[in-house]
């Protein structure tokens, strides 16, 4: 594989699983020093075993990304060991789906917490760094359900404000050599939409097969799809591409 990456240090939020252990794997895979953080310390372990056996390097961290401190602290931390960071991948989520009358408050808060305060905490982490080089990349990952998804009100408003946020970010980070993008998931095989599978009761096969129904490529999204399109991104031959959403979801949206 092409070493499109050499030489950059890359941060994944939420990276020891689903599509932001793909993008990891993706940077890792392309020559760049990959960090990442999440709050699952056993499933950090398991991805960083995975990436040695692979012989790849990975520096992992536990951090919530909700708690500024935590996320300053770990940018500091990479900074410190690799001397910069050049990319930002904001993937941490977390869905706690319900129709709105079921909904509580811990189901709103939890989900705009980590969505988008723990996108705000990494960004404004991250930013301070990126400024002083004069470069970085910033790539939010928002969702199809942006535009409306039944029983996420919450996940689908917090996906939407990530947009905006990219969008505001764009602005006013371009002259500091810094774009901001984002790319919107559709239907991803993940451990997420297996839980979303089980909490309806439906074998994951047939969760999988109904959804592939309304896709026109006919088939379902795998994380090394989104990896493919925040490596797009996250490209030093992107610089004009800034404050865009891109939709990977195997056609178009209404």
């Amino acid at each position: 594989m092409t070493k499109n990456f050499e030489g950059k240090v890359a941060l994944i939020t939420g990276g020891s699983r689903g599509i932001g252990k793909g993008v990891a794997l993706r940077f890792a895979e392309e020559g760049a020093n990959v960090a990442v953080i999440d709050i699952n310390e056993e499933a950090l372990q398991e991805t960083q075993k995975d990436f040695s056996d692979q012989g790849l390097e990975l520096w992992v961290k536990k951090a919530d990304v909700t708690n500024s401190a935590e996320v300053e602290n770990a940018v500091q931390d990479i900074v410190s060991k690799y001397g910069r960071l050049d990319i930002l991948v904001n993937n941490a989520g977390i869905i706690r789906d319900n129709l709105l009358f079921k909904m509580t408050d811990d189901d709103w808060l939890q989900v705009m917490d980590v969505h988008l305060k723990g996108s705000f905490n990494t960004a404004r982490a991250a930013q301070k760094q990126m400024v002083k080089q004069n470069y970085g990349r910033i790539i939010n990952i928002s969702s199809s359900s942006a535009l409306g998804n039944r029983g996420q009100a919450n996940y689908a408003a917090a996906k939407a404000g990530l947009q905006g946020f990219t969008k505001t970010l764009a602005i006013e980070l371009g002259k500091f050599g810094i774009t901001t993008n984002s790319v919107a998931p559709g239907f991803i095989e993940t451990e997420m939409t297996k839980a979303t599978a089980e909490r309806v009761g439906v074998p994951f096969d047939q969760f999988v097969n109904e959804r592939v129904k309304n896709i026109p490529v006919a088939k379902s999204g795998k994380p090394e799809d989104i990896a493919n399109a925040v490596a797009f991104f996250a490209d030093e031959r992107s610089s004009f591409v800034n404050g865009q959403v891109m939709y990977v979801a195997g056609g178009p949206l209404n």
